[in-house]
């Protein structure tokens, strides 16, 4: 009986190492798919190389937690960032809502971000490379490009709201402004001179290259953070609290003025709000290919994207609800609000500076660096990062920022049409490093324009990964055009699709991706 009973637990003893060996092997899997694999391609094509474009090996890496998470903080606190949160609060969200929203959107596009910023830190690529492994060496120009302009639209907005506060800073020093407007631009001479003189210290940075964006992030962050504290602070104190908008009822609660419209407001808006940050969620790898570790990129993208953003827009609204009883009515632009403080030329200017600040380091970060290397990767033999930041500024200011930020558009146009443009090749990117190539790229192929080699497809160009692109942001294209007014009988369905932009982009052109690209392997499987 003794041995009838002790007979499965030699089986068991005999079975366990088994499994702990197993177990070892996956976990070790695991983490060999994570760790730093950055090496020099061997014989690269010059035609896709150049000292900007080679990854950047571990001995090199800069950014550690502190510096990725001091990124963000450069990143989030911007003017735009700041005036989000009060369009969203505009429509018809209650304060509590609207921090939801916010807080929502940005814990779910970090889960993009940490995907797309781990290829970057392990091959220590940025988005110009990475992205040949799914569209082709050539084909990546396409991914590029479109990430590009929406880059230059967006260097161009922050740019003239860097002008806006410099005009503000020498208006409050007791210069006289010279309000008459050039015609033909639609500006004002005071505005074009600040905003050029914006613009030269945007290029002073850029001039210096990637490693001096990383130290005007590091140094801009804390000062940053006061500031901001100090605004609420101030405005808190004068205002006795933090004003009414916090218990101000949502507009769609039964008896409001869209009660039983939450559903459909919340999509569209939560759409943009995700969609403010998606331009970064696609070429993060430009920044993370300088990580010391996935550790770093992961953690300080955790802290630094949803937790100081959720912070950030909570001083916003706090301070926006106690303009309205210091000055009678709620003035969610800080550049305003600054000016209309007026306790003197020194405060002015000190919150200025602080304002041009925030805009500077956000604007280098987010809208200089993906154009740039968009260009370098299209032209490697003549373009470097200094002379392809110097195009995307004139770029930028050539759609005349000032008339593109006009208007009510910002959520329904600008943030919800870009988000369409560029969920598609989110998802196709992740769906190809993840489940294509389960986290494994070939370094010698990315460069390579042998017609043997893995990322070569058809003529450089995967048309696999094009047609799910152009199929995942087709879709949105009749929502897009009704949001314009160039499309009035655009039907409830594509409104809707319109309506949650991102989500149905990002899934479907990485869903179709994936299933073309599975479908391509076992044709050729069955054909061996």
């Amino acid at each position: 009986v003794r041995l009838v009973a002790r007979a499965p637990l030699r089986a068991r003893a005999r079975v366990a190492p088994s499994r702990r060996r197993r177990c070892a092997a996956r976990a070790s899997e695991r983490a060999a798919r994570w760790a730093i694999a950055a090496v020099e391609p061997e014989s690269p094509d010059a035609s896709l190389t150049n000292d900007d474009l080679k990854p950047v090996l571990a001995s090199a890496r800069t950014f550690a937690l502190r510096d990725v998470a001091s990124l963000w903080v450069g990143l989030v606190v911007c003017v735009p960032a700041w005036t989000l949160v009060a369009q969203v609060l505009d429509v018809g969200f209650a304060a509590g809502e609207a921090m939801a929203v916010v807080a929502s959107a940005n814990a779910l596009v970090l889960a993009p971000m940490i995907a797309n910023g781990a290829a970057g830190t392990k091959y220590g690529i940025g988005f110009p490379v990475y992205c040949r492994s799914a569209f082709g060496v050539r084909g990546a120009s396409v991914a590029t490009f479109a990430r590009a302009i929406v880059g230059c639209g967006w260097f161009g907005i922050q740019t003239n709201v860097g002008g806006q506060a410099l005009a503000t800073m020498t208006r409050a020093m007791g210069f006289a402004a010279n309000g008459t407007v050039l015609p033909w631009l639609g500006l004002s001479v005071e505005a074009l001179v600040c905003y050029l003189t914006f613009l030269a210290a945007q290029l002073w940075v850029v001039y210096h290259g990637i490693e001096s964006i990383r130290r005007v992030e590091e140094y801009a962050a804390p000062v940053l953070i006061s500031l901001s504290l100090a605004l609420f602070a101030w405005a808190v104190t004068a205002a006795g609290g933090v004003g009414p908008i916090f218990d101000a009822p949502s507009a769609f609660a039964v008896g409001g003025a869209r009660a039983g419209e939450f559903w459909s407001a919340l999509l569209p808006v939560l759409t943009a709000t995700v969609g403010f940050w998606s331009t970064l969620s696609l070429n993060i790898s430009d920044f993370t290919r300088y990580a010391k570790s996935q550790r770093d990129q992961i953690v300080g993208q955790a802290v630094g994207l949803p937790v100081f953003m959720t912070m950030f827009s909570f001083i916003a609204l706090a301070v926006t609800s106690c303009t309205v009883v210091i000055f009678g009515g709620a003035i969610s632009d800080p550049i305003e609000l600054v000016s209309r403080i007026n306790t003197g030329p020194l405060t002015t200017f000190l919150a200025m500076s602080g304002l041009s600040l925030a805009t500077l380091s956000t604007n280098i970060a987010a809208n200089v660096v993906a154009p740039a290397n968009a260009l370098v990767n299209a032209f490697p033999r003549s373009m470097s990062f200094r002379k392809a930041g110097f195009i995307t500024a004139a770029l930028g200011t050539l759609c005349m920022p000032w008339k593109l930020a006009a208007g009510d558009g910002f959520i329904f146009v600008w943030l919800i049409g870009y988000a369409a443009l560029l969920g598609p090749i989110t998802g196709i990117m992740i769906a190809d490093y993840f489940f294509v190539r389960e986290q494994t790229l070939d370094i010698d192929a990315l460069y390579s324009m042998d017609a043997k080699s893995q990322y070569w497809y058809a003529n450089g160009f995967n048309v696999r990964a094009l047609a799910s692109f152009v199929v995942g942001a087709g879709v949105c294209v009749p929502g897009f055009l009704h949001a314009v007014g160039a499309n009035p009988a655009c039907s409830a369905f594509f409104r809707g699709l319109y309506a949650n932009a991102w989500f149905v982009s990002f899934f479907l052109g990485g869903g179709l991706y994936l299933l073309l690209e599975r479908a391509a392997r076992a044709t050729n499987k069955a054909k061996m």
